[in-house]
């Protein structure tokens, strides 16, 4: 058992110290926002993911995991302090450290001898010596630990994980932090710093480009009349490939893939190289938000002006109430520049609206926004969207057409109510 701090209690950080804390360490959570601090130390969690609540409270419950605000007092006794704390993007895609580097500055006086800080943000190649050069402490080492927890099943990946992967140029602090999994079934990877870092962004980066090579693909299955679901699953069964990142939709999104392809982009840039088929995929995917919006206009009979679109998910995928960067809000912000009233529903969103146009009205239920609405648009694919009575949408919109963008709903069932079904690359 160590006695472990956690820098942060955002989404990596909240979950890397409820997971800890369950395999048995001691974990001390800081953070800078005393209502959030507050409201965590009652077991309240804010954010909608599987199984975070339940750990939370079970740490609380055996003592093993508690709340403080402000860093000092988290790693004033601990074995290591795992960073997790915000890496914004800058306009060009390089990666702002000033939280990370604030983070290491006032901890470099209250870090006990020998011990281990641990980067557990999202951080560009050399981020390990910019933290060492400001904790100005030969006796504490830095470690890599990226993180590859998918939004909707963290605590899922941190407990089963596919791979374990640490970067120091100490042996010694990287079988440390390696000792903190003993728990934990997977392989375990020891590398330098610039790969771990850069492990993480390809890996990001890679995902991505399946994504968009789906999308790319669904256009041609359209174009010559092929079904992209049954070209998809006889992709998939090649082991070569896999099923997985294989499903078409309005684009990919999210709080990880496009800071951290771009951000890849700026490494590569950085370190001499073009990396031209990277920002290949980035186009592809932008190109997709327009691919979809036409779709719409085109469902309505080419002309949105005037016409009332009901949307049907906003968070960037289902199991999250995530809208950072979600294709959702980059398709809607296109139908609304094309002259469309916009109402919009999703499960988990009721009140925060994220980067969602003011001009957008947020309803209580999914038929509430499609009331006299011309067409609806599927673009987050909650499970409970392909339950809906097609029927029963039928009494209420003007018109009766359907753009699935996840290819979630029954399309024969829907035509069969004389709904005009488009879906991706069928």
């Amino acid at each position: 058992m160590a006695h472990l701090a956690i820098i942060g209690t955002g989404y990596v950080g909240l979950t890397t110290g409820a997971c800890l804390a369950h395999l048995g360490h001691d974990v001390v959570c800081a953070d800078i926002d005393e209502e959030k601090v507050a409201g965590l130390s009652r077991g309240e969690v804010s954010i909608v993911e599987e199984g975070l609540g339940d750990l939370v409270l079970e740490g609380l419950a055996n003592g093993r995991l508690q709340f403080v605000v402000g860093a000092l007092e988290a790693v004033s006794d601990c074995e290591a302090a795992f960073l997790c704390v915000p890496t914004p993007q800058g306009g060009d895609g390089s990666v702002d450290l000033s939280f990370v580097e604030a983070a290491a500055a006032e901890m470099a006086e209250a870090m006990p001898p020998a011990a281990l800080i641990v980067n557990k943000s999202t951080v560009p190649v050399g981020s390990t010596q910019v933290v060492e050069r400001v904790m100005q402490r030969t006796d504490v080492k830095v470690v890599s630990n990226p993180e590859f927890l998918r939004e909707g099943s963290a605590v899922r990946d941190f407990l089963f994980p596919d791979r374990i992967v640490l970067g120091s140029d100490d042996q010694e602090a990287a079988e440390k932090v390696a000792s903190f999994y003993d728990d934990i079934d997977a392989p375990i990877l020891i590398t330098d710093p610039a790969s771990a870092e850069t492990i993480k962004y390809a890996s990001n980066a890679f995902l991505a480009t399946k994504l968009s090579f789906v999308n790319a693909l669904a256009a041609v299955c359209e174009g010559v009349g092929a079904d992209v679901n049954d070209v998809v699953k006889g992709l998939g069964y090649d082991r070569r490939i896999g099923h997985q990142y294989l499903q078409p939709g309005p684009g990919w999104g999210g709080s990880c893939f496009p800071k951290d392809t771009m951000a890849l982009l700026h490494i590569a840039e950085s370190g001499g190289y073009d990396f031209r088929f990277l920002g290949g995929v980035i186009a592809v995917n932008e190109e997709q938000f327009n691919r979809v919006a036409d779709k719409v206009s085109k469902a309505v009979g080419g002309d949105l002006s005037g016409r009332t679109v009901a949307v049907w998910g906003l968070t960037f995928k289902a199991g999250t109430d995530d809208m950072r960067d979600s294709p959702s809000l980059s398709v809607i912000d296109r139908l609304l520049a094309d002259g469309a009233t916009v109402r919009a529903f999703d499960p988990t969103v009721a009140t925060h609206r994220g980067g969602l146009d003011e001009r957008v009205a947020v309803g209580s239920d999914p038929l509430v926004v499609c009331k006299g609405a011309d067409v609806v648009v599927v673009l987050t694919e909650w499970d409970e969207f392909a339950d809906i009575d097609p029927a029963e949408v039928a009494t209420l919109m003007a018109g009766r057409r359907v753009v699935d963008t996840r290819n979630l709903l029954d399309r024969d069932a829907w035509a069969g109510h004389g709904f005009d079904y488009h879906g991706i690359g069928r």
